[in-house]
């Protein structure tokens, strides 16, 4: 496939260009720090920043979260979670 913006630097504002399934984890950080993270179904998204700060967040499937944590924990986290890189 073509990409006429290959030559484009990547930047925080741009679309991202990988994705995953993320794993809730009391003990380990995510395997990539995403640019933001996605919300497949309702729930609750507990999330560390960078500082260890865990904040709950309530979201709804379609939910975008325009943040960037270190880990997501699974004690709390109900909803189904896709990170966007």
């Amino acid at each position: 496939m073509s990409d006429p913006f290959q030559n484009n630097a990547t930047g925080l504002t741009s679309p991202a260009l990988n994705h995953y399934t993320i794993t809730p984890s009391d003990s380990a950080d995510l395997p990539v720090r995403p640019r933001a993270i996605f919300a497949l179904t309702d729930g609750n998204a507990v999330l560390r920043d960078q500082a260890g700060v865990d904040v709950t967040y309530p979201v709804t499937a379609g939910t975008l979260l325009p943040f960037r944590p270190v880990r997501v924990l699974a004690t709390g986290t109900t909803a189904t979670l896709v990170a966007w890189y």
